[in-house]
């Protein structure tokens, strides 16, 4: 698999959110959608970048975009980390790492000098026909929802 690139429409995929609840990319199309995958609940970059989403949440929703976070967590993990940190978005459960394959983000990392594989923290931006409007490799969970909104605001 190789990473989709800007342009290309969007892999299709169906997983299941915090709830147990399916969710499936194209029934997003008409609007924004903001997929941002990251390695794990509840982890010093992870949730500074989930509470990043949460504090801009009103502008994304006065947007009609939509925030999909994505990890290799199940569900259970999923609804913890929301309640501890009152997320106000959507998390999806990739446990078999398929979509974590379509999008090509599960690669060989330095992790304290040792290298291992893991879902390299990558946002991608869906534009409402469901083409990929951008993509931001090696994200800075501070600077993730800035770079965003930057996108889908020109």
């Amino acid at each position: 698999m190789s990473k989709p690139n800007v342009n290309e429409v969007a892999p299709n995929f169906t997983l299941k959110n915090q709830n147990g609840e399916t969710r499936t990319l194209s029934d997003y199309r008409g609007q924004y959608v903001v997929l941002y995958f990251y390695p794990k609940d509840d982890t010093p970059g992870c949730t500074i970048q989930a509470c990043s989403y949460r504090d801009a949440m009103g502008e994304f929703s006065s947007r009609n975009i939509k925030v999909f976070g994505i990890s290799k967590d199940d569900e259970k993990s999923h609804s913890k980390f929301l309640a501890k940190f009152n997320l106000n978005f959507e998390l999806l459960a990739d446990d078999q790492k398929e979509v974590i394959g379509l999008y090509d983000v599960y690669k060989e990392k330095n992790m304290y000098g040792k290298m291992v594989m893991g879902v390299v923290r990558t946002t991608f931006v869906i534009d409402p026909q469901g083409k990929i409007a951008a993509v931001f490799d090696k994200v800075n969970p501070e600077e993730d929802v800035q770079k965003v909104l930057s996108v889908i605001k020109s």
